[in-house]
């Protein structure tokens, strides 16, 4: 039987839905009443697959309403998507071919139904964002203290990052206090930080971002990351393997965490310092720690196992 595939592409004001194989299409606003339409307009004759761009947060609400109703949706990276439009020939960009694209992009390559976040979550990954953002801004502030020659401007970056060193221990705690207060969460997050090298912010973030974490086998879980090498061999260049893709918040996360696990955890040490023997570039060897570290992480959901302390 002939697959029934909605592609929506979502913008700020609109949301246009095309329908395959009838290739109907339908557009509404991007507010509360036009996404319960375009909802109530699927449950009718409920689709075998949703595909939804990633925009930033735009299709956040369509995304929570289809998954309430049990609808099976999955949300794309728009550099795939893209890169699909471009193999098919299609260089015009409207909403309505965008929808169209999604559709036939789902089509194509089947892309697997995994479970969404529920509001819970979604409140924990609007947090860590914003942790990030604050993180970040700090950064940019102490470079600009490092230049700034005026006593005023000094005076007046320095009283910024004070305020901004607070949000972050504020949202610090807030982060804390949520999963400490979740039974399920807070046995999570004791698993993973009985990981030598795991602190607070690569086991919330895994938390929040990466809920397959202990459900998929470790090449899945290092592909879904973006830490699984491919191959680049092509004429005379062989043997080249690199990473890519993927969640790229996670990995930036996780290759933090690596470094320090590089000199506390005694299997990630021992792993390193043998690779870097054998000839490995640091940063060839830092990324197959990586890899090791996430599958010992993905182990340890998978089977429920506090990792023993090390003397």
């Amino acid at each position: 039987m002939t697959k029934k595939i909605v592609g929506v592409d979502v913008s700020k004001d609109r949301l246009d839905l095309a329908i395959l194989p009838e290739e109907s299409r339908y557009s509404e606003a991007n507010e509360h009443e036009g996404v319960q339409r375009l909802v109530e307009l699927l449950i009718r004759e409920p689709p075998d697959l949703v595909v939804v761009e990633s925009t930033g947060g735009y299709e956040r609400d369509l995304v929570a309403a289809l998954v309430a109703k049990a609808m099976p949706v999955v949300v794309v990276n728009p550099r795939q998507v893209r890169d699909f439009a471009r193999a098919m020939g299609v260089l015009a960009k409207t909403d309505a071919i965008d929808a169209v694209v999604l559709a036939r992009f789902g089509e194509a390559t089947k892309p697997e139904v995994r479970p969404l976040p529920d509001e819970e979550t979604t409140a924990l990954q609007a947090l860590i964002t914003r942790r990030k953002q604050v993180s970040a801004m700090i950064v940019s502030e102490s470079n600009r203290l490092e230049t700034a020659r005026h006593k005023q401007i000094r005076n007046a970056i320095k009283r910024h990052l004070d305020w901004l060193k607070k949000q972050l221990k504020d949202l610090d705690k807030d982060i804390q206090t949520m999963i400490r207060n979740s039974p399920v969460w807070r046995e999570k997050d004791d698993l993973l930080r009985s990981v030598p090298g795991i602190g607070p912010v690569l086991s919330t973030t895994l938390l929040a971002a990466l809920p397959e974490l202990g459900k998929l086998d470790r090449k899945k879980i290092a592909a879904l990351v973006g830490v699984a090498p491919f191959n680049d061999d092509s004429g005379k260049r062989k043997g080249r393997r690199s990473i890519a893709g993927g969640r790229a918040s996670i990995r930036a996360v996780l290759y933090m965490a690596t470094m320090v696990a590089a000199r506390y955890n005694p299997t990630i040490k021992e792993f390193y310092v043998r690779l870097v023997r054998t000839g490995k570039k640091k940063l060839v060897a830092l990324t197959a720690c990586m890899r090791k570290l996430l599958t010992i992480l993905n182990a340890v959901m998978r089977d429920n196992r506090f990792v023993p302390a090390y003397s």
